[in-house]
């Protein structure tokens, strides 16, 4: 059977077709796909996440078992599974990833309570070393999980969590600070150590009210948001209860931060632009609230508007081969099955403006996914895969070599600088990399961090040791632009080094 979708848009400009891994005639398929990352070296090598509990590496035509985690993940009653994964920041050498799931009690708790757990692979077909990092209750309700794992721009492990379950939002626990429901949460995990991770620097952290684990809250079921790889932005799709569905927007303040702190989404007070009927007591003297830049209503408002019933949040197109959906936010709804994309406001502030790309998905879409290439990709219930082909063939971008702005002067009088340097070895078609920054003068403070950014996204963070230095490594084997940041104590912007070109062409 031909699974091929092509489409014909409005324009040459607005042209694209959706084609199954493996091509139109040989589709491969996956089991209950739920999510799909890229290795952050070769977008290529594909890892699809499947709802039972496996993670399918894809590459060079082929699929193999790359974890095996259905010991652990309790599936699939309702909305349980493994939700998502995220690939940690030393993948390149270590080949670790953290994992969201529901898990059994194997896991450790009760049946579908939530758990945030690194693994490593630890040999074949599939096994691998756990180290848990996170988990909490949510063994009363089989629904409202949300699970979606991002790195975010500030090299932070971003995770969303429903409210947990059932209808309305009885409990408040959305509403709630002394709960990990319903919430967008940030921490930067610490595998192996104990605690295995720290919040600081979180609104409600320290002696502030609240878990310290939150970075914003007041969503019902964040299934799936994203980081535009352009602005670093944030972007949140909640699913509604029985009228709206809706798109949160957190604007980055600068780059390499995450905007949205303590922000309040407003369930179960507002569901989308509305008022929710049954409000929790607690919305009485709750808010003020950060309104969607966009909802839609479950029922069909004609003339080829948004509706449906659970909206399937996607990313920020750029992969400039797919015409002017480049810029725009991509998503589709679990019960129509049709790709819609969004123009968001500027600044998060205003409505944006919705439109049908006029691509019907063979079953109902699950997921999106993005590789390292800024390449979209779209999973299906007909248990396919399928990218988002451009009429131009994609190319990855690779910036300049440039040099970065005059260093700026402290207090002192003496230049603040970030310096680089390089080593490298040699394998194969491999080379290992080793990047060592210095802040100069050297003047730390405790909290002082370095953060090695990729292709404008940060893949790890290194605190600065007492010279004010810190080191990177890892492996690339194709070309890849990376840069260090700082930001030191009493500045009050990110110092940045010259970008460095690196890896064989």
């Amino acid at each position: 059977m031909v699974l091929a979708l092509a489409v014909i848009l409005a324009g040459s400009a607005r042209a694209a077709t959706l084609v199954p891994l493996g091509g139109a005639e040989d589709p491969i398929g996956f089991e209950q796909p739920i999510f799909l990352t890229s290795d952050p070296d070769d977008p290529e090598r594909l890892f699809v996440v499947e709802r039972k509990g496996r993670v399918v590496e894809f590459a060079a035509g082929a699929k193999r078992l790359y974890a095996d985690l259905t010991g652990l993940v309790s599936c699939c009653l309702s909305e349980r599974g493994l939700l998502s994964i995220a690939l940690a920041p030393d993948f390149a050498t270590t080949g670790a990833f953290y994992a969201a799931y529901t898990g059994k009690p194997a896991a450790g708790g009760a049946e579908g309570d939530f758990h945030l757990d690194h693994f490593t692979p630890n040999g074949g077909a599939g096994a691998v070393a756990r180290s848990p990092i996170l988990s909490f209750a949510h063994s009363a309700e089989p629904n409202h999980n949300g699970g979606q794992l991002q790195f975010g721009p500030d090299g932070r492990l971003y995770v969303s969590t429903g409210d947990g379950g059932g209808t309305g939002d009885a409990a408040g626990n959305a509403q709630s600070l002394d709960t990990l429901l319903g919430k967008i949460l940030r921490i930067e995990p610490r595998p192996g150590q104990v605690p295995a991770y720290s919040s600081a620097g979180n609104p409600f952290s320290g002696d502030a009210a609240g878990r310290d684990e939150i970075w914003s809250y007041g969503l019902r079921n964040p299934w799936r948001f994203s980081f535009d790889r352009l602005t670093g932005d944030m972007v949140i799709a909640d699913v509604g209860q029985r009228v709206r569905e809706e798109v949160d927007v957190a604007v980055a303040p600068s780059a390499g931060t995450v905007g949205g702190a303590g922000a309040n989404y407003g369930w179960n007070c507002r569901e989308g632009l509305i008022a929710y009927t049954a409000p929790a007591p607690a919305c009485a003297a709750a808010g003020p609230f950060v309104e969607p830049v966009f909802d839609y209503p479950h029922e069909d408002p004609g003339g080829g508007g948004a509706h449906g019933c659970s909206i399937t949040g996607g990313y920020v197109a750029r992969d400039e081969s797919l015409g002017d959906l480049y810029g725009r936010y991509v998503y589709a709804d679990f019960c129509v099955g049709e790709v819609r994309s969004l123009a968001l406001p500027p600044g998060g502030v205003g409505a944006a403006t919705d439109r049908d790309e006029g691509l019907a998905l063979p079953g109902r879409p699950t997921s999106f996914g993005e590789d390292s290439c800024g390449r979209l990709y779209v999973m299906s219930t007909d248990e396919s895969v399928y990218r988002f082909v451009g009429g131009s063939p994609p190319a990855c971008p690779v910036a300049p070599v440039d040099v970065a702005a005059p260093p700026r002067l402290d207090s002192g009088g003496a230049k603040k600088d970030v310096r680089v340097a390089v080593r490298s070895r040699r394998r194969g078609r491999s080379a290992t990399f080793t990047v060592m920054a210095r802040l100069l003068p050297c003047r730390r403070g405790p909290d002082d961090s370095a953060q090695l950014r990729r292709g404008g996204r940060a893949i790890a963070r290194k605190p600065l040791d007492r010279r004010c230095r810190a080191r990177f490594t890892l492996r690339l084997d194709r070309r890849a632009t990376l840069r260090v940041l700082v930001d030191p104590a009493g500045e009050a912007s990110t110092l940045r080094s010259r970008r460095l070109l690196l890896g064989r062409r």
